[in-house]
């Protein structure tokens, strides 16, 4: 078997499917590969609602840029025809709950390794140019060394972390295997404008902007924000890149903060002061809560000439005036995070 190799991407007409789609990420970096120029096939998972999630105002004002494709990951077909074609996969596509996957972990495991197992069939069978899958923090568990670099060892602390980091090692075995044109990227923290409103920042904002009180699972853990944003020009960056194949690469800030002074500051950009309270009972277990996540980004630089260019006040800032912009959003229920 050849190694993999890096082929020249083609100056017009890129067609990139992304895995995904609807997801906040995944609906925001199809945003950015249209704006770029790209056309983009977004896959997303099939209802009777016919739903596209974060890409509803995509499709209205882009429909000539993008082809919605319905369908299920773990549908060999299905995946096998949107991959027909394509220049480049993103693949996003997953179960994504760490507390979903304490309920669920068959379900877990089946999407996150099994779907990410098809997806590289396909990419195999298609004859892509290059694959971007995309990793999480959490495969490296709680900290041992500061900042976490790629080569930090890897712990499943949760049956979420334990899929994602099956799904990584499938792509390291279609690379070397089968000279899969494959990159992982591995971002930490992702937040802004569209995030799930059960995620941590958009939790504590909607309870802030209420009057509070902000309720949270636990205040100490800390954890590297990444504005999604400077994710998603990491994302195409790895795409493009030169000698990436292969390799894994973290996109995170750098620099940590704890949950707790994280909501103190959201409160304080809210402008409306309101009590945190810790909540009695934990959503994870104790032996399964990462404690601290801070990336090394140095290769990220090295690689893909990538840095964080939002800050956490003004990504915050930013989010903050999205949640702001429409009381229809909310969707607070109560949810620890």
């Amino acid at each position: 078997m050849k190694p993999p190799v890096d082929r020249p991407v083609p100056a017009e007409g890129r067609l990139a499917l992304v895995t995904g789609a609807g997801g906040f990420i995944g609906s925001r970096l199809a945003e950015r590969l249209v704006a770029a120029g790209w056309q983009v096939r977004a896959f997303v998972r099939y209802g009777a609602e016919g739903n596209v999630g974060g890409l509803k105002a995509l499709v209205a004002a882009a429909a000539d840029r993008v082809q919605v494709h319905r369908g299920d990951i773990m549908d060999v077909e299905s995946v096998a025809r949107a991959t027909d074609g394509v220049d480049t996969v993103f693949h996003l596509a997953a179960r994504i709950s760490i507390p979903y996957s304490y309920e669920a972990p068959r379900d877990t495991f089946h999407v996150n390794a099994l779907g990410t197992l098809n997806v590289l069939e396909a990419a195999q069978q298609a004859g892509i140019r290059r694959l971007v899958h995309t990793s999480t923090s959490e495969v490296f568990g709680s900290a041992v060394t500061l900042p976490m670099a790629e080569t930090h060892r890897l712990k499943g602390q949760s049956p979420y972390a334990a899929s994602k980091i099956a799904a990584d090692k499938l792509v390291e075995s279609y690379v070397c295997a089968f000279g899969l044109p494959a990159v992982v990227v591995r971002p930490f923290n992702t937040y802004g404008p569209g995030q799930s409103p059960r995620a941590v920042i958009p939790a504590v904002i909607q309870q802030a902007l209420a009057g509070g009180p902000v309720r949270l699972g636990t205040l100490t853990p800390r954890r590297d924000f990444t504005f999604v944003d400077d994710t998603v020009d990491g994302m195409i960056r790895a795409a493009l890149a030169d000698g990436v194949i292969g390799r894994e690469i973290n996109l995170g800030t750098g620099q940590d903060i704890a949950i707790g002074e994280l909501a103190e500051r959201i409160i304080a950009l809210v402008g409306q002061p309101c009590e945190i309270v810790a909540a009695a009972e934990r959503m994870r277990p104790a032996a399964s809560e990462v404690d601290r996540l801070c990336s090394d980004n140095r290769l990220a630089g090295q690689l893909l000439d990538w840095r964080p260019r939002v800050s956490l006040e003004e990504g915050l800032s930013r989010t903050i005036a999205w949640w702001r912009g429409d009381r229809e959003r909310f969707d607070w229920r109560g949810y620890a995070v």
